[in-house]
């Protein structure tokens, strides 16, 4: 099954982004570049979910229509 989790994502002042999530307490990933850090948050949101799957039953459940922000580099 498949869940939606929102994270948030800011660049450090070291040059590292930092993602955190209020949908999953506890969610903390760090990485070189955009790309990575969502790599990481999405390892790290499934460990915390298979951990604390009846804490986090709120997460909404995957359909077949969603958002989803496109970042483009220019």
């Amino acid at each position: 099954m498949e869940r939606i989790v929102t994270i948030h994502i800011e660049k450090l002042p070291e040059g590292f982004y930092l993602a955190t999530s209020d949908s999953i307490q506890g969610l903390v990933a760090e990485g070189r570049t955009i790309a990575e850090t969502i790599e990481i948050a999405k390892d790290v949101a499934k460990k915390l979910i298979e951990a604390h799957e009846e804490q986090i039953g709120t997460l909404s459940s995957f359909t077949d229509n969603f958002d989803y922000p496109l970042v483009i580099g220019l």
